[in-house]
């Protein structure tokens, strides 16, 4: 779109300079704005937002510099007394030879008058002014042209008309006056837009730089601050200065009729339109950025106040700054809309104005989404800035991980069950974030603020259960504005329900949406978010269920007793272990006895112990124990392993028999695990009022060394005393669980977790964590401990090397090597009620009858979710190579009964982009198969 018509050119004596003036305070639209009709959507969305502002420095523009704005026609010019309007010798050829139609302006010099084309228009301009003596001001020459690229003319003489002679103004016409008057504006505002750009930068950025102290802290933060804040406005003064350039040039080569800039225009705009696109979109957010530090920072709120003091700014704000790319090109957008009006049919314009109008609102409408998305992002931020929980509570919501969002929130109420209430209703903020329902009750502060109130714990998605949606309208009683109480109104509540998948009874929510359409939009939302939170879930599972059998153990169903088999009743426990060779097998305690065989083959009842408590394997000792009836037992795995295979008679498990305790009182409990590089078994033994805790190294027969005397209390050959009597206690503080930890034991009782050292008799109980001796004097400490002593205390997990985790049934608490709560006595709130637990770093796993619950130790975020029917732990392995098995119910139902189905939780890992860099080679032929 090069610009190679014909124009005429306007020669002017030379004339001494103007005064330069000051620029205006206060900002004026454009002339033709106040009555433009045919942008006003376009705008809408900026109107508030103030925009050209006049400069009060010069910007220094060289006096003609080459640039690709030059016309391909040169203009000679001379000086005679008065202002003359000729052509260039190259344009003094016949119309005809060039084969060109005459414009208005070329009629008028062919002799026709310009009174005859627009006589009938009536059309008042909005620019013109007195009318100017005959003789030349030193405005109307190049001097005066040169003046305005530099900033340093009055506001009054800024205009098309003080620049141009009178002469030349009646011989062009009102219509091609109003034309140049629109495109004298591109220039000024062009002008003026860069002038603001720069004011951004030396009042606002590099003060905020340079400043001593410094005013946001530390550097890091500084960064980040300026980056989002100002994001990438440093490109786009870089293009628009290299467009003023362009601009200019046109202007001194053109003026005083200047065909056109289209060429200009669209040709910058393919250069900037990937800056503008990436700034409108993040523009919310660094509007946002910047109320936060201004609410938060009292310093930045000194410096900000002293920028808007500063002459340049003409007491606009940092917002208003910030908004300026924002808005310049719909501004641009609707100066070309008066230009196209402006425009004859004959004119290049006329075809090339509609490209350039095509090219720009297409790019408009395209940003809206990315504002939309900027806008709900800022909506979010608010609302997590706001909210308020309830003390000592930890809550992991990952609110700022970059793929959080607010998909839906809104006003909806609720009716209180209390019937002593005149007025039972009141409003409550439910938001709705693609990974928590959260549930708030707004409260008004000084200055606009709100703080929204958790009024319930947030529900997760994973949680998160439908009711019905399609109940009858309830009447809520409304009291009028003058608060009489013989007036009553009501109006109708369309309620649906929500709950809470574990707690389906307690944390079940009756809501009301003031019409029906707004029940209806919350459905929508509702299902939509949960099923992307589905699907999010499945694709990044941190364990993943392999189902090692289904079919062989059996419940009792309701199509029991048709089948001569009986079932094995329900697993409780199960081991892996290898022998014979490296064969791998697998043992399952049931209701029945204990099963065992090799994966994918039969499985065989070898023992009958009915329901035993523990199954323990030593691999390395040959040895696995079982823990029945209140007896510790002891059997050889190879000889187990060659009973399964048929190769020894089952008689040969007598004689690897070994009872380790059980003969002077049940064994409450057991465990087995190392401790200080030696494997050690440990176990509880109720007596008649208190429980001793016993260790028994394993060791091998043939081991040689110093041992200790055998007596009755340890007659087999593969234990030996790792220490006396541990500890004792009174009842009823019987132990829930052993566990082994680097140099020590836990027990877990209902006091808490008591710490002991195995083969420090003089020293019993080392502590007892949490320790709670500090709760008088700290109340954080005590809501603490009235939790704990609430909840049923299941084992203690480590976090760091300076940290552990205790974990009850409901709830679990960070405390620190010395036992004493840490993170200021906080805790984290599980969403059900555990009876077991695994750890498998970084996470644990938490296990009722219909989740197992995954999370984060560290952080106690919920990391995924497992449901399931009469989930059990069967196996929690203490080393990473062995995988855990689980137990729920099956999916066969049949004359055998209900199937229990066993499954692996296999640890998944990240994927990970592959890149040039990696290393990583992909064959040519990994994706043929998908005809890629």
């Amino acid at each position: 779109m090069q610009n190679h018509r014909a124009h005429p050119s306007v020669t002017i004596p030379q004339r001494s300079r103007s005064p330069v003036y000051h620029p205006p305070e206060v900002y004026s639209p454009y002339p033709f704005e106040a009555g433009s009709q045919s942008s006003d959507s376009l705008l809408s969305a900026w109107d508030a937002t103030p925009t050209a502002r006049r400069p009060s420095t010069t910007l220094e523009v060289p006096d003609r510099p080459l640039s690709r704005a030059r016309s391909t026609f040169s203009t000679p010019t001379v000086s005679p007394p008065q202002p003359e309007i000729h052509r260039s010798a190259s344009q003094r050829l016949p119309i005809h030879a060039n084969k060109h139609r005459s414009s208005k302006s070329e009629t008028l010099l062919n002799g026709r008058s310009p009174e005859d084309d627009y006589v009938a228009r009536s059309y008042t301009p909005a620019t013109p002014g007195p009318a100017p003596s005959f003789e030349i001001s030193p405005l109307q020459s190049e001097e005066g042209l040169k003046r305005f690229q530099k900033g340093s003319l009055d506001e009054k003489d800024e205009a098309w008309h003080s620049l141009v002679p009178n002469e030349a103004r009646e011989a062009l016409g009102k219509h091609e006056v109003e034309r140049q008057c629109v495109l004298f504006e591109i220039f000024k505002s062009e002008r003026d837009y860069v002038y603001d750009l720069h004011v951004i930068r030396e009042v606002f950025v590099e003060p905020l730089k340079s400043a001593l102290p410094p005013i946001i802290s530390p550097g890091e933060r500084l960064q980040t601050f300026l980056s989002t804040v100002f994001w990438n406005l440093e490109q786009i003064t870089t293009h628009h200065e290299r467009l003023m350039e362009d601009l200019f040039a046109r202007q001194r080569e053109q003026h005083p009729l200047v065909q056109s800039v289209c060429d200009v225009i669209l040709e910058s705009f393919f250069q900037f339109k990937l800056d503008y696109e990436s700034y409108i979109e993040h523009y919310p957010l660094a509007e946002q950025r910047h109320r936060t530090e201004l609410n938060h920072n009292q310093a930045y709120q000194d410096f900000v106040q002293r920028c808007s003091r500063d002459p340049r700014t003409k007491k606009r704000d940092l917002v208003t700054f910030l908004s300026r790319p924002v808005t310049r090109l719909p501004r641009v957008n609707l100066i070309l809309e008066h230009l196209q009006k402006r425009t004859e049919s004959d004119h290049p314009d006329a075809q090339d104005l509609p490209v350039v109008l095509g090219v720009l609102n297409d790019f408009l409408k395209s940003t809206q989404p990315g504002i939309a998305a900027a806008e709900s992002k800022v909506k979010f931020w608010n609302l997590c800035d706001s909210l308020a929980f309830n003390k000592g509570e930890i809550i992991e919501l990952a609110l700022y991980n970059d793929t959080r969002c607010l998909v839906y929130a809104g006003t909806l109420a609720r009716r209180s069950k209390s019937e002593m209430d005149w007025n039972p209703w009141y409003d409550l903020h439910v938001a709705l974030l693609d990974n928590f329902l959260l549930i708030t009750k707004e409260e008004k502060l000084p200055g606009d603020a709100i703080r929204r109130l958790v009024v319930s714990r947030p529900i997760p998605l994973a949680y998160l259960r439908l009711g019905s949606f399609d109940d009858p309208p309830e009447n809520r009683k409304e009291r009028p504005e003058d608060g009489s109480f013989l007036r009553v109104s009501y109006r109708p509540m369309y309620p649906f329900t929500v709950y809470h998948a574990f707690e389906k009874a307690t944390r079940r929510y009756t809501l009301y949406a003031s019409t029906e359409a707004a029940r209806t939009k919350w459905y929508e939302v509702l299902v939509n978010t949960k099923a992307v939170e589905d699907a999010r879930r499945e694709g990044n599972r941190f364990f993943v269920p392999q189902v090692v059998d289904d079919g062989t153990f059996r419940v009792p169903g309701p199509r029991s007793g048709r089948s001569r088999k009986h079932p094995s009743g329900r697993v409780v426990h199960a081991v892996s272990f290898i022998a014979s060779g490296g064969k791998r097998f697998m043992a399952f305690g049931c209701a029945s006895g204990i099963y065992i065989g090799r994966r994918g083959e039969t499985f065989r009842k070898i023992l009958s112990y009915e329901n035993a408590k523990n199954i323990i394997v030593l691999q390395d000792f040959n040895k696995v124990l079982i823990h029945h009836d209140g007896y510790l037992l002891s059997y050889s795995l190879e000889v187990l392993a060659r009973v399964v295979q048929y190769q020894s008679p089952a008689r040969a498990l007598d004689a690897s028999l070994e009872t380790i305790a059980g003969q002077d009182g049940p064994v409450i409990c057991c465990h087995a695990g190392k401790v200080k590089d030696r494997t050690i078994v440990v176990y509880a033994v109720k007596a008649f009022l208190h429980t001793n805790v016993y260790a028994l190294e394993v060791c091998r027969p043939s081991d040689s060394g110093i041992r200790p005397p055998w007596n009755l209390q340890f007659p087999t050959l593969s234990f030996r005393p790792y220490g006396e009597v541990l500890f004792y206690f009174y009842l009823p503080q019987d132990p829930y669980s052993i566990m082994t930890l680097t140099k020590t034991i836990a027990v877990a009782m209902e006091r808490g977790i008591a710490i002991a050292d195995p083969q420090n008799a003089g020293k019993t109980v080392i502590s007892i964590i949490p320790d709670f001796s500090g709760a008088p004097s700290n109340s954080a400490m005590g809501d603490l401990k009235a939790h704990c002593e609430a909840s049923r205390p299941l084992g203690i997990v480590p976090c760091d090397i300076s940290e552990l985790m205790v974990i009850y049934d409901t709830m679990g608490c960070y405390v620190t090597k010395h036992g004493r709560p840490s993170r200021d006595s906080s805790f984290v709130r599980w969403e059900i009620k555990a009876d077991s637990f695994l750890h498998r770093a970084p996470h644990i796993l938490l296990f009722c009858s219909e989740f197992i619950e995954i999370r984060d130790v560290q952080s106690g975020r919920l990391d995924q979710v497992i449901e399931g029917a009469d989930i059990r732990l069967l196996y929690a392995p203490t080393v990473r190579s062995a995988l855990p098995l689980v137990a729920w119910r099956g999916g066969k139902d049949d004359d055998d009964g209900l199937s229990e189905q066993i499954v692996e939780l296999i640890d998944t890992a990240e994927i990970k982009p592959v890149t040039p860099g990696s290393g990583v080679v992909v064959p040519p032929d990994v994706w043929d198969e998908w005809e890629m």
